[in-house]
């Protein structure tokens, strides 16, 4: 899919499709000036006859004869006040798939203000991301029942904002590709290959450690959790430089589990589906970076991961184990399955070592959270609150949803204390979110401003929703790529 504004030659009704999104109103009053003539009447008798009143998330598709125009889709964005970037996002979602499910190859979309740049920046994403589908394993019969419009043209709409939300939407669907892939597919080694052909692509640095140099460099709890897989660990290291001076430093470390079976603690087979999703983490960081150095975003920024699988092989590590990490701390195991936090532990003492202005990390870490705040709202832990403020509104403007929560409570930072280690793995199921976290920060360099965004479940969709569709949702690339642009 391609999205611009019109050219000098731009004619609306020549395309296949047209799409309105307006705000709410009167039936009556609607403006529908983008339809010339006959097509105007003729929609505005529909849109009387329906009652369309453009609410918040409402659509009208009117099908037409018309020897060019097939169908003209309107959307709603609701009052003034409910009209934001997200509910412009959204419209141009519904706008283009729409168009996509009666197969028309061209669209144009008229907003208000379309020169505003965030608005045009948001229905060039909404578009992009109405046209992801995973049909990489159907039959052809089976993929051709669903085609993405060839050509979007938002008209009048801000070059600027258009190019930059065509970068992001796309980032996000390449973070879903790569998801969305089966552990059969994505193993830490195939994952570190995805790794290099993007800095091949992008002209990164890229450095991937093997199993032998992971030991070298004494990251013993890391190491543990993937000695029980015959796929071998990869740790990951990506870093962009920007063409100009850097602002600034941020090291952004993914979760990159490729599959988690819960290790000698196994899961039950119904917590083991959908499992193949616990690198999103991973994922949405190496987006995030895609986003970063196609938009050329004046910092450097470097990507961390330390991928493995979590599985109940012979040399798999055990419950009362206690391991070391890299900054030397020990760790007593009382559950194997918390075992993505002993790949982000050695990740961050990494990171912290490479000196950066600020970390971000992010996981499919506990369940607790997705308990604590449903499947499309992800926690945020920091020790620093005016970051953490920074990531909260790059989140707002991407339209992803986070929620800060405490880390002062001493009670419960008392759940991850051993009588024999430094720490104990897991601080239980009561406040499970919060001690992940207070457990991560221990592995944080001092004084370095860091943020722990913990996308259980947000990871994944099993219901459609908003612009999302079935399947891994790429949660928190756009918003690691929006914090970049922000600083």
């Amino acid at each position: 899919m391609v999205v611009r504004t019109q050219d000098e030659n731009f004619n609306a009704e020549s395309l296949q499709a047209i799409g309105i999104v307006l705000q709410q109103g009167d039936p009556e009053s609607l403006s529908l000036d983008p339809l010339r003539g006959e097509m105007r009447d003729f929609c505005r008798r529909v849109v009387v006859n329906e009652k369309f009143r453009a609410e918040a998330g409402s659509s009208l598709v009117i099908p037409l004869a018309d020897k060019n125009v097939r169908c003209v889709v309107l959307a709603g964005t609701g009052s003034e006040e409910e009209s934001t970037a997200e509910a412009v996002r959204e419209a141009a979602f519904r706008v283009t798939r729409a168009a996509a499910s009666k197969g028309l190859a061209s669209l144009s979309i008229t907003m208000a203000r379309p020169q505003d740049e965030r608005r045009a920046c948001a229905a060039a994403e909404g578009a992009v991301l109405a046209g992801y589908r995973f049909g990489k394993y159907l039959e052809k019969d089976e993929k051709d029942k669903f085609a993405a419009p060839e050509t979007v043209v938002i008209v009048d709409g801000c070059k600027k904002g258009i190019a930059c939300g065509e970068i992001m939407a796309e980032a996000q669907c390449w973070t879903r590709d790569i998801a969305n892939e089966p552990g059969n597919v994505i193993n830490p080694v195939t994952l570190a290959a995805k790794a290099a052909a993007l800095a091949d692509e992008l002209g990164l640095s890229c450095e991937i450690w093997n199993e032998e140099r992971i030991q070298r460099e004494n990251m013993g709890a890391y190491y543990a959790v993937a000695r029980g897989s015959a796929n071998p660990p990869r740790f990951i290291h990506l870093t962009y430089e920007p063409k100009v001076a850097a602002k600034g430093y941020i090291v952004l470390v993914g979760k990159g589990l490729t599959f988690d079976s819960g290790g000698l603690d196994i899961k039950p087979a119904d917590f083991m589906t959908t499992m193949k999703g616990d690198k999103s983490g991973a994922c949405a960081v190496l987006g995030a970076l895609r986003a970063a150095a196609k938009l050329e975003l004046p910092w450097k920024v470097s990507v961390i991961i330390a991928a493995a699988e979590n599985m109940p092989g012979g040399r798999a590590y055990r419950p009362d184990d206690i391991l070391r990490a890299r900054n030397g701390k020990t760790i007593e195991i009382n559950n194997t399955d918390a075992e993505g936090r002993l790949t982000l532990a050695d990740a961050l003492v990494y990171a912290s070592e490479l000196k950066p202005d600020m970390i971000v990390d992010i996981a499919t870490l506990t369940g607790a959270c997705a308990v604590a705040l449903g499947t499309t709202t992800a926690g945020l832990f920091t020790n620093d609150d005016a970051f953490g403020e920074k990531v909260l509104k790059a989140g707002e403007a991407s339209g992803e949803r986070f929620w800060k929560l405490p880390m002062n409570d001493p009670n419960l930072r008392k759940q991850i204390k051993s009588p024999c280690a430094d720490l104990v793995n897991s601080g239980g199921r009561y406040g499970g979110a919060i001690t992940a976290a207070m457990f991560l920060e221990a592995f944080v360099g001092k004084d370095i401003p860091w943020v722990h965004l913990d996308i259980a479940a947000a990871d994944f969709v099993k219901a459609p929703y908003s612009y999302y569709v079935k399947g891994a949702s790429g949660f928190g690339a756009r918003t690691l790529a929006e914090l970049i642009r922000e600083l």
